[in-house]
């Protein structure tokens, strides 16, 4: 069976692969922070106007919406997220970036696609270029959203929120898909919980500074904050059972200046991975237990603060209409390249935040962006049991980067497969 018997609305791909990897070097050289995503909005309205689809831009910020009619049948969303993240590129690539941006404190950040979000545009376009081309070969609405603000997991909420279901189709499903550390042509996806629940604060603790020769008049914060950071490795140790799952991580630390002055107060920046409720609600309670008792044990002047950053939910897929994408994308990458996941990942999403929105299921997988060779033969096998190549760059890495064309190829299948399940293509084509 040829490629075009398998997936119709992917005849003609080929000859726009070309363009696509031009637009994904684009994307890639020139990323943006969350909710600054004006440059690449401007791109992608300018591509889908290109099109032929009904473009809205500022949607929530800097989100773009595409719609685009073909008769009467089911409304169909598919997402693609935009941000870039505070990363210093290292990849070596000729099209790295070296863009900076100003964070949510202020500062002058380097700015990197280290997750990917490049790939996601660029296969979503790849994908609207091709409906727009074979209008006459699929039924209903599609609804094509190109998200900011997902890495500080404010971007879904924010579209969703700015009148979405008022100013567009309200959708039957959601789709969308993330390129991850899986060899190309890989997808990996299953029912219910897929990703976890992530929590992240800022946590400040309080001492009395002084001389660092004469640290009895002082109660030192550094100190203290190091005893939080130790403690709060026995959360996951010791407070949850073996047969559940959490990830706690500090993943910033700052205090004082200078290294004979002892500060007043240190910073933590906490973030926890839960995918139950139930041992989320434990694990945050005994974050704040830790924080709480550390302070009173170094007998801190004041109570700590501990301020909420971001919460991106527990990402849940509709188990049918899970089993609905795994055919389309079993139809367009092949029966032998689609693989159920045994657990959910320990990464999180915001996407799940539109199918909650709008009251309608949604199905979130992953697609592969590595090169096959850096697997082995035995790479799947050893993907399930959660194990990665040694060496092999993870997103948020300053190394991560898809292999580019065959990544899209892809990507752009994978979202045309799932989404030719709701719209019909797989049917006779209508008479033009």
């Amino acid at each position: 069976m040829t490629d075009t018997e398998r997936l119709p609305l992917a005849e003609g791909l080929a000859e726009r692969l070309p363009a696509l990897e031009e637009l994904y070097r684009d994307l890639h050289r020139h990323p943006e922070l969350a909710f600054q995503e004006r440059r690449t909005a401007a791109v992608v309205a300018a591509e889908l106007r290109a099109q032929g689809w009904e473009t809205t831009e500022h949607v929530g910020g800097t989100g773009v919406v595409g719609v685009l009619r073909s008769g009467d049948g089911p409304v169909v969303l598919l997402r693609a997220d935009m941000d870039g993240l505070p990363v210093l590129e290292a990849t070596g690539l000729p099209y790295a970036s070296t863009d900076t941006g100003v964070d949510g404190d202020g500062e002058e950040v380097p700015v990197m696609h280290a997750c990917g979000h490049d790939m996601h545009v660029t296969c979503l376009l790849g994908a609207t270029g091709q409906l727009a081309a074979h209008r006459h070969a699929w039924r209903g609405t599609v609804v094509a959203v190109f998200q900011p603000a997902e890495e500080n997991g404010e971007g879904a909420t924010a579209m969703a929120a700015d009148g979405f279901l008022d100013r567009f189709p309200r959708p039957d499903i959601c789709l969308g898909q993330h390129v991850g550390p899986l060899p190309v042509g890989v997808a990996v996806t299953r029912p219910g919980p897929v990703m976890s629940a992530s929590d992240s604060f800022r946590v400040r603790l309080f001492g009395r500074g002084g001389h660092g020769s004469s640290p009895e008049h002082t109660v030192d914060p550094v100190v203290l904050a190091a005893a939080v950071v130790m403690r709060l490795q026995t959360v996951v140790s010791r407070e949850i059972g073996a047969n559940q799952s959490a990830v706690v991580t500090v993943g910033s630390i700052h205090a004082g200046t200078r290294q004979n002055i002892i500060p007043d107060e240190a910073e933590l920046k906490v973030n926890v991975r839960t995918t139950d409720t139930r041992v989320r609600e434990r694990v945050l309670a005994a974050v704040e237990r830790i924080v709480r008792a550390e302070a009173a044990a170094s007998g801190a002047p004041e109570e700590p603060e501990i301020t909420p950053l971001t919460a991106l939910p527990l990402t849940v897929n509709d188990a049918r209409a899970t089993d609905r994408a795994v055919a389309g994308l079993r139809s367009a990458l092949g029966d032998g390249a689609v693989f159920p996941l045994p657990w959910p990942l320990a990464g999180s999403e915001d996407f799940g935040n539109f199918g909650t929105a709008f009251g309608v299921p949604s199905v979130f997988w992953h697609f592969g962006g590595s090169d096959p060779a850096a697997f082995g033969e035995d790479g799947i096998t050893a993907l399930m049991s959660g194990e990665l190549p040694a060496g092999l760059p993870f997103n948020h890495s300053p190394y991560y980067a898809p292999v580019p064309g065959p990544t899209i190829d892809r990507g752009v299948r994978a979202m045309l497969g799932a989404a030719a399940q709701w719209i019909g293509a797989d049917r006779p084509p209508r008479a033009r």
